[in-house]
């Protein structure tokens, strides 16, 4: 099951976040086809939002053909964006808890960390374009 959480000040909207937790549960295998998600009763309850919030991100999640919509049994899972390498997941989690600490422990805040990431990536799967002139 997955759960849910609404970061107000990131400037996303809600059902934004909603889809892409949703996705990233997909695709870590928190997620799997057949599970179902909460219904929007229990989100709306959970995080105080407005339940047409839920029902968008659901809605987007059907039309990306990753849940449906079951009358009167709820939402289900019946795609995923889970990758074979994912096997791998427990031992790069561990080699990522410990990086993180040790940035941590360096003096590094959260947006240090993803920063440094995000340059990393970058630099990894940008290798193959052309940059501007």
């Amino acid at each position: 099951m997955v759960s849910f959480r609404i970061d107000r000040r990131s400037g996303i909207p809600t059902y934004v976040q909603l889809v892409l937790q949703t996705k990233q549960a997909l695709r870590l295998g928190e997620l799997r086809q057949g599970d179902r998600l909460p219904t929007a009763k229990d989100v709306v309850g959970a995080l105080a939002i407005n339940p047409n919030t839920v029902l968008k991100a659901y809605r987007e999640l059907e039309r990306d053909g990753l849940v449906e919509a079951r009358p009167g049994a709820g939402t289900f899972v019946i795609g995923t964006l889970a990758k074979p390498g994912m096997a791998e997941k427990s031992a790069l989690q561990a080699e990522l808890a410990q990086w993180v600490r040790h940035g941590r422990d360096a003096g590094l805040d959260r947006v240090d960390l993803e920063a440094l990431v995000a340059a990393e990536l970058d630099g990894q799967y940008d290798n193959d374009t052309e940059g501007f002139s």
